[in-house]
């Protein structure tokens, strides 16, 4: 179906689609953006002289924890539906997430998992319990901070892979637009299927956080203290989000009807963050790249 004065999206959302075996555009770039934002963390930290191994035990924590917070926070927004049936808040392959709580979630779990991992009352509860399973040692966990600022990147890139999926599937409605890049579903098994050409809301959010991206990555050695990168990360996103938000079509709103859960959680991020960067946040000189030491003749010679 060719509507004049639009971007026409005829995918299917679903990439397999055989029997009980189903695979839609959206969770598999969902895995690939929680893949590369592992893969980025551990090959930058590793440049910041962290341990990756360390780096990998705590990423299984804040994929636990992204999970848990993005159905936590979208049971919330549709709680009327989930009370008549509790069971269902643990469907989670049914679909039902929430962007922000999978942030905050992983975040949480995270942080938790550095506090807690080389506490004393953890290691002396290790020993007295599991000393089966090994003498309690330290692990070589980063700060919370310094890990959350090496993320912070990372996560941004994840982010915009993961609204490819949504583009594609048409789950996420925006309001009507007859601008020359609104977009329609031309795909009768596609949510958005056969609604007027829409705003690409999702598609602009992904521009955002390749923007944000590439106006946080040269401040990454020029504001401290640790933690303030992930901090600047959260103001920014929520702040564009909050905008963005006006153009989606949502199920649910709140304040009558002058916010959707994902404005509301804005606000709240951008309460906390902006003060902090206020009175917290300090610009710093980039660190000087050291200049390669000279080589003596006798290790020339040698060669």
């Amino acid at each position: 179906m060719f509507i004049p004065g639009a971007i026409s999206i005829p995918f299917s959302p679903y990439i397999i689609d055989f029997g009980p075996f189903l695979l839609s555009w959206h969770g598999f770039f969902t895995f690939v953006a929680v893949a590369t934002a592992v893969y980025l963390t551990v090959r930058w930290g590793r440049r910041e002289g962290l341990d990756g191994d360390a780096i990998l035990s705590i990423s299984v924590w804040c994929i636990i924890g992204g999970i848990v917070g993005a159905r936590i926070l979208h049971v919330i927004d549709f709680w009327s539906r989930y009370s008549a049936n509790p069971i269902s808040i643990f469907m989670v392959w049914q679909g039902g997430i929430a962007i922000f709580g999978a942030i905050i979630g992983g975040f949480i779990f995270g942080a938790a998992y550095i506090l807690i991992r080389n506490s004393n009352w953890f290691l002396a509860l290790w020993g007295k319990f599991f000393r089966f399973a090994g003498e309690p040692e330290k692990a070589p966990l980063p700060g919370v901070g310094r890990l959350a600022d090496v993320a912070a990147p990372a996560l941004l890139v994840a982010m915009a892979i993961g609204r490819l999926g949504d583009i594609i599937n048409g789950e996420h409605w925006a309001k009507f637009t007859d601008l020359p890049w609104g977009v329609v579903y031309s795909h009768i098994d596609s949510p958005g299927a056969f609604r007027a050409a829409s705003h690409p809301a999702v598609a602009y959010e992904l521009l955002m956080d390749l923007a944000i991206f590439a106006i946080i990555w040269p401040l990454r050695n020029r504001i401290r203290p640790d933690g303030m990168i992930f901090v600047l990360y959260g103001a920014m996103y929520s702040i564009g989000r909050f905008f963005i938000s006006f153009l989606r079509v949502e199920a649910n709103t709140y304040f009558g009807g002058a916010l959707n859960e994902a404005q509301i959680v804005s606000l709240i991020v951008v309460l906390i963050t902006v003060p902090l960067l206020v009175y917290k946040a300090q610009f710093v000189r980039a660190p000087r790249r050291r200049a390669a030491a000279p080589r003596r003749q006798a290790d020339i010679s040698e060669e």
